[in-house]
């Protein structure tokens, strides 16, 4: 499948609901049961409070269907959290994610990180790598009591 004619832009508060969909989505396309689903709940969920400090993004594509989500949170010392990426099923593997993670480290960038940190679902380790993220490690789950999860660490000076 070719990459899609995607345009990057702010996420919008009005926006939010659609988001927190997306995220599900996403999130349920690993096979993930119910019970993980719903203790990943408030991780999924996407605020108007959250877009408004103006460090989320969407991809959009030609027909202004949100395809992807992505956001940052400053944690201190140049770095910043990947807090949210996430890619609509029907758009995984087409260069959505790509382009995403491009335009939120390029955002990064611009607020003074020279580091990103990634807390990554297992499954999406292979796509940060890839991007050149390097494993560092592993810590707690933010969403389901006792998961550990890959930590990565991405440089953004380079």
């Amino acid at each position: 499948m070719p990459m899609p004619d995607l345009t990057i832009r702010p996420a919008r508060p009005e926006n939010a609901n659609v988001l927190t969909a997306l995220c599900k989505r996403s999130k349920a396309y690993w096979g993930y049961d119910a019970d993980s689903m719903a203790m990943s709940e408030v991780s999924l969920t996407i605020t108007p409070e959250l877009i408004t400090n103006g460090l989320a993004r969407v991809a959009q594509d030609s027909a202004g269907r949100i395809v992807g989500m992505a956001s940052l949170d400053p944690i201190g010392q140049g770095t910043f959290d990947l807090m949210h990426m996430f890619v609509d099923p029907d758009a995984v593997g087409v260069g959505v994610g790509r382009a995403l993670f491009e335009a939120i480290t390029t955002l990064a960038r611009q607020e003074g990180a020279n580091k990103l940190s990634i807390l990554s679902d297992p499954n999406a380790v292979n796509f940060y790598r890839h991007m050149g993220a390097r494993h560092i490690g592993d810590a707690p789950s933010d969403a389901i009591p006792g998961r550990r999860l890959p930590l990565l660490e991405y440089d953004l000076r380079c």
